[in-house]
């Protein structure tokens, strides 16, 4: 893909592609292994408190996750597909955290805890959608 249709300079448009995969891919890494070394507070605590199902299967999976798409998307490896699961852990970690404090402590709140949350959710949305960029090992780069 020659450009982000639209653009001025798809050049450059193409080159900064590889910061939003390096913000992206750097959250769900780290996430991810932050569920290994802190399972109570991040892990299989966590999952606990928040009521998803068989958490000491869910914790370890769901960071595994994070970890190897985060890394396929930092190096750009198919950005548009490995964008997928991680929409999934996203969209999840928004439906069992943030909506229920929309209705406990109000708008304002949410939003202030939800920000990192929102930010991964378009980032993997923009990725989807560009795709990898320049500097990525996607199908049809030259």
């Amino acid at each position: 893909m020659p450009g982000v249709i639209g653009s001025r300079y798809p050049e450059r448009t193409e080159r900064a592609i590889v910061l939003i995969r390096i913000l992206v891919g750097w959250v769900f890494v780290s996430e991810g292994i932050q569920k290994y070394l802190y399972p109570a507070a991040l892990g299989v605590g966590r999952f606990v408190k928040i009521g998803i199902p068989y958490p000491h299967f869910f914790s370890p999976f769901v960071g595994a996750v994070e970890i190897v798409c985060g890394a396929l998307v930092i190096v750009g490896f198919r950005t548009r597909w490995v964008s997928l699961p991680l929409l999934g852990v996203i969209s999840v970690a928004i439906a069992t955290t943030k909506i229920p404090m929309l209705w406990k402590t109000g708008w304002w709140s949410m939003l202030h805890e939800a920000r990192t949350d929102f930010s991964m959710l378009l980032g993997l949305l923009f990725l989807l959608i560009a795709g990898g960029g320049a500097f990525s090992f996607d199908p049809g780069r030259r």
